[in-house]
């Protein structure tokens, strides 16, 4: 058979081309962040610290750091399961997305991104399935009903996820997906169950980092677990020990808190990561928050000392009054009795009365509608959240696999 290729050197073009391959191997690699479209490195410089650098100094991210640094630190097998709360995010969802994909660029475990669409009313959950097309199966949208508010989209997050390791964190830009891996070679390589971000440079006003201060500070000494930053939603979990425990109300502050009822506080740490200002949309916080971080503080410290035998804290509350109306009805009768004195309109008889009776319904109200709600809530028959579309996920395996080269 003839061999129809042209000479290798009879065509110029063909020479020209040899030539710009040639070129194109000696020159140095483009290292791409995103697939897609081009990104601005110096916007997208993450604050991982280093040894020896200051937390917070901007470093490049991990897509563009040598091959020996990339492979220092060592993780176990694994899968990860990152999980964002979003409401009203629609301005910040496709550069967040964007910015994780980069950060976990030469992740060395499989990994998928859970975005919540915590009821926004803007355009969050069109973009965030503009994203899944854009960046592959392993984005997950997941759309609630309506608002149900921050704790309640994140254990609809965690409920979601597959990953035997577990992160958190915001979506408004404000955490930087740079410092996953960092948390997650700590969790892993350390053998703890949670480590908690320490937003060491907080690039808030002073409306909220005072408050935030002064709540880290009450919350640490109230359910003992030492932590210098509850407020930060970027943290890792192991996955079996933060799906064996339930968030309720507004308790995604207390998450650390929740687990110490699960394992010891010795597993439980902090790293520093970065804070950045934030670029688009609005904060969902107000000072109107502090009061609702003292109430639920209430309900942390009560499960964590009384979880198992609610009746002592009910019933030493009601027996104090027990007590104070049995001394005072003892007085009386004294002297009703003993002196011969009238007592019918003193008001002191019905203060008596009055702590007697309180105190019993106190013990007896309180255990009962304590044990109901902890049956209620613990056995699903009530729903936290509800989502829109469920995705069936069946025996697909959509996660963003490691590159093998």
């Amino acid at each position: 058979m003839n061999d129809l290729r042209p000479p290798p050197s009879t065509d110029i073009r063909t020479t020209e081309t040899a030539e710009t391959a040639e070129t194109a191997e000696t020159a140095d690699p483009i290292d791409p962040i995103d697939p897609i479209d081009p990104i601005d490195r110096t916007s997208l410089a993450s604050s991982v610290a280093r040894p020896g650098e200051r937390p917070g100094a901007p470093v490049a991210f991990a897509s563009s750091r040598p091959l020996a640094e990339r492979q220092a630190i060592a993780l176990p097998p694994h899968r990860l399961s990152i999980i964002v709360p979003m409401y009203n995010e629609a301005d910040n969802v496709a550069p967040f997305v964007q910015r994780t994909a980069a950060a976990l660029a030469d992740y060395p475990a499989a990994w998928e991104l859970i975005l919540v669409d915590d009821g926004s009313i803007d355009a969050t959950f069109a973009e965030m399935r503009r994203a899944r097309t854009r960046y592959g199966p392993h984005v997950r949208p997941l759309e609630l009903m309506r608002n149900f508010k921050q704790t309640a989209a994140m254990q609809a997050g965690v409920d979601a996820a597959r990953g035997d390791v577990i992160v958190t964190l915001d979506g408004d830009l404000q955490n930087d997906p740079a410092d996953i891996p960092r948390l997650v070679g700590r969790l892993l390589n350390e053998d703890l169950d949670c480590v908690a971000g320490w937003r060491q440079d907080r690039q808030d006003h002073l409306l909220r980092t005072i408050p935030s201060k002064i709540a880290n500070a009450l919350i640490a000494r109230v359910v003992g677990v030492r932590l210098n930053d509850y407020g930060c939603s970027l943290k890792a979990f192991r996955g079996d020990v933060l799906k064996s425990i339930r968030l309720y109300g507004e308790m995604h502050r207390f998450i650390p808190a929740w687990l110490a009822t699960v394992t010891t506080p010795r597993r439980i740490a902090e790293e520093p990561v970065s804070h950045h200002p934030r670029m688009h949309g609005v904060s969902k916080y107000g000072i109107s928050r502090t009061f609702r971080v003292v109430l639920d503080l209430i309900s942390v410290f009560f499960f964590m000392r009384y979880r198992a035998r609610p009746g002592h804290f009910f019933g030493g509350v009601g027996m104090g009054l027990v007590a104070l109306g049995g001394v005072v009805l003892a007085w009386l009768a004294f002297v009703k009795f003993g002196l011969g004195e009238s007592i019918g309109g003193r008001p002191l008889l019905l203060f008596g009365f009055f702590c007697v009776i309180a105190g019993a319904q106190f013990v007896s109200t309180g255990v009962l509608a304590e044990t109901l709600a902890r049956i209620y809530f613990e056995s699903g028959a009530a729903d936290l959240y509800r989502v829109r579309h469920p995705e069936r996920i069946g025996d697909r395996d959509d996660w963003c696999e490691p590159d093998a080269g």
